[in-house]
């Protein structure tokens, strides 16, 4: 099948085009994402109201090169997928009504994803892998770590108690002054700085939950940068690296207990998988394999532009739950908050409308 995907939850507007064979393999046809960067620049942050604007201004275009790079006409598709939450409410009014109208048109059914599950099916798109896996998803609005059990099947293990490690980074950075995206740049910054510099605190580690704190570590940097005012370039530096060690480290602990918790619940994982923009840092990345080898698994990392937000994510969310004939009405709509294991599940095998038991889906 071939299905069109929209992305418009923050600040990326995408559009992809997929296509899931048979046997539940992908290949990515097209894939247009348009970065809104420097529209926000300015404000240290995401602007909801610029975002949709901006949103509404390319994604038409957008999804006419997408189209048009996949070599694929819209009475081919097999469906038309578009993110309707978690996200900023007038983002996901703009992808889901255009998702609506093009199904509409067309005659195609319509999948309002689940930013979340897109991001939790993505290794299988890049690396065909097989349920059950655990999932690190680490973003600006989100921290977790998920048992994927199977489409639209997901458990969460552990989840932030305050702030998501990619929204610590940013405001790190804004203390600091250093640019905007901020996660990127306290990762250059970190480069050239001392990580032991500063005694920063690991929060929850050694706890026997898989859960999250930041807010107790950002405060910590944000005290040490008053102490130290005016800050050099180095002290920059010093901190931001600082910083990156404490989340490196209680990010290690953290996978490492959730892994446990994975295996004491549902037996051993095929795979540690991370997504998420977090899992673009070079520093966070380093540390995944050995936390895979000591949960006795192995590490899935998709490329980077496949684990920041993409419109390629979102089309083959889309096929996997149009393979067990998950469709959404056009009443259907957006969700700013919509929790990953509150996702509508397929129907159980035997039941009207469901894969046979020991069936593979269509």
């Amino acid at each position: 099948m071939i299905v069109l995907g929209l992305e418009t939850t923050c600040d990326e507007t995408a559009a992809a085009v997929v296509e899931r064979d048979a046997d539940g393999r992908g290949r990515i046809l097209s894939n247009i994402v348009w970065s809104q960067i420097d529209e926000h620049a300015a404000f240290g942050g995401v602007v909801p109201e610029i975002a949709a604007r901006a949103h509404v201004e390319v994604l038409d275009r957008l999804i006419a090169q997408a189209m048009q790079e996949a070599g694929r006409r819209f009475d081919e598709l097999d469906g038309v997928a578009a993110a309707a939450g978690p996200g900023l409410i007038g983002g996901l009014i703009v992808g889901l009504t255009t998702a609506k109208a093009i199904a509409l048109v067309h005659e195609k059914p319509l999948v309002a994803v689940n930013h979340l599950e897109a991001h939790a099916l993505t290794a299988r798109l890049t690396n065909d892998l097989p349920f059950p896996y655990c999932l690190f998803l680490a973003s600006g609005g989100h921290t977790q770590i998920v048992a994927v059990r199977g489409v639209g099947d997901y458990v969460r293990i552990g989840t932030t108690l305050d702030d998501a490690i990619g929204e610590a980074f940013d405001k790190t950075a804004k203390v600091l002054g250093l640019d905007y995206p901020g996660g990127p740049a306290v990762e250059r910054a970190a480069r050239d700085g001392d990580p032991a510099r500063f005694a920063l605190p690991r929060p929850m580690v050694g706890r026997p939950d898989a859960d999250f704190s930041l807010s107790g570590l950002k405060t910590a940097l944000r005290l040490e940068a008053e102490k130290l005012a005016p800050l050099s370039d180095q002290d920059v530096r010093d901190l931001c690296a600082s910083f990156q060690q404490a989340v490196a480290d209680m990010v290690r602990d953290r996978l490492r207990t959730g892994l446990s918790l994975f295996r004491e619940q549902f037996g051993q994982p095929m795979a540690l998988v991370a997504a998420g923009g977090v899992a673009s840092n070079q520093a966070i990345r380093a540390l995944l394999n050995a936390c895979a080898l000591d949960g006795r698994t192995v590490l899935v990392l998709p490329r980077p532009e496949l684990c920041t937000d993409n419109g390629a994510m979102i089309a083959w969310a889309g096929a996997e739950r149009l393979a067990y004939g998950l469709t959404d009405t056009l009443d259907v709509g957006p969700r700013p908050r919509w929790p990953l294991d509150t996702v509508r599940k397929p129907r159980e095998p035997g039941s009207a409308g469901a894969p046979a038991a020991g069936a593979a889906p269509a």
